[in-house]
């Protein structure tokens, strides 16, 4: 009966934009998108297809950004000399709620810890994946992590049915965006269209486990206002046997003054909220209360864990062209909870036992924080073009946490026992400049880190004096560009650039009276670098292949007991391969036939080793997740726009969850199949869309935390319908 109801929503829903199509007629179908830089939200452009002719607006067309290169100049920021890739998601067929895995199969070097909630872990050339913690992640340039220094979690990532493409710049990034060391990932969002007052669109799918998503939206400009508007809401039961059932809600609203004049101003509001049960890991043993992953993939280990996220967040941007350059301002303000619930008792892979069993854990922690940034670029030098960009930001939070102890298994409140305030003020300094020379590029750039921590922890039960850090420091970041163009269409780039790890909020001060830190830690340092040549060719052949090298010196890790306290323990080197290759086997002879049939292929090699620690049994050993290959592939056909259909793989090699190296923690190595299509019906605004995730039924997973294996989806079915009005 349920099932029945979400379809009749469904088809409800396509008569509704049946209905709004007759009352708006019959527009043009062309559509116009911009999408917001790093620095700054392109502005409007147009852009008038003829038979193998395309007219762009000189003026205008360094603001467009096209896969699979960043442009060297692009808002505020320069991309010239580092390593970087566009993920246009516009290449794939409409991709099924958040299936991150299709996502980045365009893209070396990351690495996807699949699991069976909502969130998001990605990991880079051997980085640690859990909520992508060590990758700057942004959305319109504006950071997205809980807080960036404190608690570098991104537990909220935008619907990708609103991104109009994902920029990925490695090492580079961390001058400019700072400060993690695994590159940075920005969210590019839609932004309002400028050829009509008014329309807007649905995409509804309908899958396995009762999935249900629904993307709406309308957007248009009238005079010399735009505006852009979406709701998302996103339910399953989940495919594991009990708690991993998914609601989740999101709205947004963009406005946007005069997008195509010299001077524009953006203004966003948006709401996202999601639960979800944790159904608890898995193990391959046989102890008496083991859940074991060989017998049944889709059992649970926890019945009575929750996660619940809040987030309210306001911003206001203006942007202004400059006679010989641009200039930017942001602000924003977040409203971040995160809700935790957890059962005690349990082990690794196995169901709660004994009389803590009948209690619970209950986190919440609150981030309030207010941001602002400036950023410029300036061009000099005549002829020769040099760029010089830069800016200043300065974001602070206010982060509350409560841990209580609850009743029961499933308790809601409980009786407190820790609480701690923790605050952040952040003020860092960004410049680089651009020097060109020909057909030969050098972009030396500095970072200066100004950051202000403080953490207060107060224990009630047991009681235990309070523990208090304050750190006041700066951090002096370095880096170098170079690039030469050896054609118009090859280009050999280097980049070498440092970047660091700040303690976050629990290494300076544990919250537990048990855990030991080691005198004063240190940040977690970086450098890294890559080598590299890309190139596109007009026959529909592209390519970036590098060799990279990086070392993690200072991490912070160990058992947090009187034997390994929390301290820095060492150092882990990585170096390696990466290459993706795209070719468009139907473009011959450079000819646009209205159709593509492309080839997809990117790898990643890596040697990634622990070559210094404080446990001398660690040295030698491979860091966590950092498996020696993984190879991503596909075959991608489209006809226009509107008719797409994908086979897609992803192979990855065996690796490990710890940096212990530990059996329990081992990932096999695994493969997995994704087919996708959507196809447009005739010359309607309809399209039908469908797919097979795990096409051939792999029995994996790539993800192992301390409660256990979390299982990958088995394999599962959705359809859907998607229409514009």
């Amino acid at each position: 009966m349920v099932a029945l109801a979400r379809i009749q929503l469904v088809l409800a829903m396509a008569l509704a934009l049946a209905a709004a199509e007759a009352v708006a007629g019959t527009d043009s179908e062309s559509r116009v998108r911009q999408a917001s830089d790093p620095g700054m939200a392109l502005a409007a452009y147009r852009v008038t297809e003829l038979p193998g002719i395309v007219v762009e607006s000189e003026a205008e067309s360094d603001r467009v950004v096209q896969a699979p290169f960043m442009p060297d100049v692009q808002g505020e920021t320069i991309n010239a000399g580092k390593k970087n890739t566009v993920i246009d998601l516009d290449a794939l067929p409409q991709i099924h709620a958040s299936n991150y895995r299709q996502a980045l199969i365009q893209t070396p070097g990351l690495v996807l810890s699949e699991e069976s909630t909502p969130l998001l872990s990605i990991g880079y050339r051997g980085l640690e994946p859990h909520r992508t913690q060590f990758t700057q992640v942004l959305k319109d340039g504006i950071p997205i992590h809980a807080d960036q220094f404190g608690y570098p979690e991104a537990y909220y990532v935008p619907p990708l049915a609103t991104i109009d493409r994902i920029e990925f710049i490695r090492g580079g990034a961390s001058l400019m965006y700072g400060p993690q060391p695994g590159g940075a990932l920005n969210f590019v969002t839609h932004q309002p269209r400028t050829d009509r007052v008014f329309g807007g669109g649905l995409t509804s799918t309908l899958g396995d486990d009762n999935a249900l998503n629904t993307f709406f939206y309308v957007d248009g400009t009238r005079n010399r206002l735009g505006y852009y508007a979406y709701y998302n809401h996103r339910e399953t039961d989940g495919f594991r046997s009990h708690n991993s059932d998914v609601d989740l809600d999101a709205f947004h609203v963009k406005l946007a003054l005069d997008a195509e004049g010299p001077s524009r101003w953006f203004a966003t509001i948006e709401s996202y909220r999601e639960k979800h049960g944790e159904p608890g890991g898995l193990t391959l043993g046989s102890g008496p209360n083991d859940v074991n992953f060989d017998l049944d993939r889709d059992a649970s280990s926890r019945l009575f864990d929750r996660f619940e996220l809040d987030r309210d967040a306001a911003t206001l941007t203006f942007e202004q062209d400059l006679d010989a350059g641009q200039f930017s301002v942001r602000a924003w303000a977040v409203d971040y909870t995160r809700h935790s619930r957890r059962q005690r008792g349990g082990g690794f892979g196995s169901r709660p036992t004994g009389p803590t069993a009948a209690t619970n854990d209950i986190e919440t922690q609150q981030f309030d924080t207010l941001g602002f940034e400036g950023r410029f670029l300036h061009e000099w030098g005549g002829a020769d073009q040099h760029v010089l960009a830069g800016g200043m930001q300065y974001f602070t939070t206010d982060s509350p946490r409560v841990d209580s102890r609850g009743a029961s298994a499933d308790a809601i409140t409980g009786a407190r026992r820790v609480a701690s305030q923790r605050d952040i003020d952040y003020a860092p300094i960004f410049v680089e400049n651009l020097f060109r020379f020909g057909r030969f590029g050098v972009t030396p750039g500095v970072r200066i880190e100004n950051y202000d921590q403080e953490v207060r922890t107060e224990f009630v039960d047991p009681v235990a004096q309070p523990r208090s850090s304050k750190e006041d420091n700066t951090v002096v970041l370095f880096g170098l560009g170079l690039h030469y163009d050896w054609t118009a269409r090859t280009r050999f780039y280097l980049n070498a650039s440092e970047s660091y790890r700040p303690v976050i909020f629990t290494e300076s001060v544990p919250n537990s009276t048990t855990t030991v830190v080691s005198g004063d830690l240190e940040e977690g340092s970086s450098w890294q670098t890559d080598l590299g040549v890309r190139h596109e060719s007009p026959i529909g052949l592209v390519f970036d292949a590098s060799a990279f090298y990086a070392r993690f010196d200072d991490k912070v890790g160990g058992a947090g007991t009187t034997a390994d306290p929390i301290r820095n323990i060492g150092e882990i080197e990585y170096l390696g391969i990466e290459a993706a290759v795209q070719y468009d086997f139907l473009r011959l002879g450079g000819e646009d036939r209205g159709q593509q049939l492309n080839g997809l292929l990117n790898f990643t090699l890596l040697d990634a080793e622990i070559t210094r620690d404080s446990n001398p049994a660690r040295v030698g050993n491979a860091p966590q997740y950092a498996p020696d290959y993984v190879v991503r592939a596909g075959l991608v056909y489209a006809r226009g726009e509107g008719r797409k259909v994908a086979l897609l793989s992803t192979f990855v090699d065996d690796s490990f969850a710890d940096d212990a190296n530990t059996t329990s923690r081992f990932l096999p190595s695994y493969q997995v199949w994704d087919l996708t299509a959507e196809w447009r019906v005739g010359r309607s605004r309809y399209a039908l869309l469908g797919g097979v995730n795990n096409l051939f039924d792999k029995n994996y997973y790539s993800r192992i935390r301390n409660d256990g294996i979390d299982p990958a989806p088995e394999r599962n079915f959705y359809v859907g319908v998607r229409g514009e009005f």
